[in-house]
């Protein structure tokens, strides 16, 4: 639980004094949409573990 929180301010910090508007809102899509890749990434790799792919 600590290292999440310690990921809540690190991400809070990084986008606190940006700057222009529409590159603030750019950067926290883009910071999310990376995060759900990653996922989607975990997801497909623990899965293909699961079902015994061969890793040739």
């Amino acid at each position: 639980m600590k290292k999440l929180v310690l990921v809540r301010e690190i991400y809070l910090e990084a986008f606190r004094n940006l700057g222009h508007f529409i590159i603030e809102k750019y950067f926290k899509a883009f910071a999310w949409f990376s995060f759900v890749m990653f996922f989607v990434v975990l997801y497909a790799f623990v899965y293909r573990l699961a079902t015994g792919f061969a890793f040739d």
